[in-house]
């Protein structure tokens, strides 16, 4: 007989920043399986245990986290999986399939919460990079980028134009060499993407590591160091 353990089964069906959030990650880096006997679970998977113990306390649960440890090139991973068939149709409400990799879609997800679930996605599929453009030339650009990927081109189109609609303006898609789409922006449009994915995460939830390359641009920038 399966353990039962307590976790907020409401916590896909109300609107809050941390729901945001987590449905964005979920998006990037979760996955939901159904076993031979019916049960079904939801899952995130990540080298950022910080990062899940704390969706772990935001959606009230008490399931255990387990360790994959990495070999090699492999990274050391966490898991939270979590056993509720009420959750999981939740998530298939919110547009999150079993097989979501090529069928991902943006969920109608209000105006107050659209920050938080961009910043919940990038912390799963998202990247942020810093440095020197232009090494081998006298004049060197200070430059940032932001990348989002998905093997889904649909649902970053349709992250891109969102993001337009709230003053972005640059932005493109293309293919990688895997068979999968990034969506990347340049410095400026990167920057106004930081001001618009934390501009009330102070006390909310990130990933410090991502954030903390802006602040570095930032500080970096201002003090005109190149």
């Amino acid at each position: 007989m399966p353990m039962y353990r307590k976790v907020n089964k409401n916590f896909f069906k109300t609107w809050t920043p941390e729901m945001a959030y987590v449905l964005g990650f979920f998006a990037a880096d979760g996955y939901i399986t159904v076993n031979r006997r019916g049960g079904q679970f939801w899952s995130i998977q990540i080298v950022d245990k910080e990062l899940v113990e704390n969706i772990r306390r935001i959606v009230a649960s008490e399931h255990k986290i387990t360790v994959r440890f990495g070999s090699g090139k492999e990274r050391t991973s966490y898991r939270l999986q979590i056993g509720s068939i009420e959750m999981c149709n939740d998530l298939r409400r919110l547009g999150m399939r079993e097989r979501k990799t090529r069928s991902l879609v943006v969920p109608n997800i209000p105006d107050n919460y659209f920050s938080d679930f961009v910043r919940g996605y990038f912390d799963g599929d998202g990247n942020v990079w810093k440095g020197l453009l232009h090494k081998d030339r006298k004049k060197r650009t200070f430059a940032i980028y932001v990348m989002f990927t998905s093997c889904s081109f649909k649902f970053l189109k349709l992250i891109h134009l969102k993001l337009q609609e709230r003053g972005l303006r640059g932005g493109s898609i293309y293919r990688a060499k895997g068979n999968y789409f990034r969506l990347l922006f340049s410095s400026n449009d990167s920057m106004k993407l930081y001001e618009f994915m934390y501009n009330k995460s102070e006390n909310g939830i990130f990933l410090a590591r991502k954030k903390v390359v802006f602040e570095k641009y930032v500080i970096l920038k201002n003090a005109a160091v190149v």
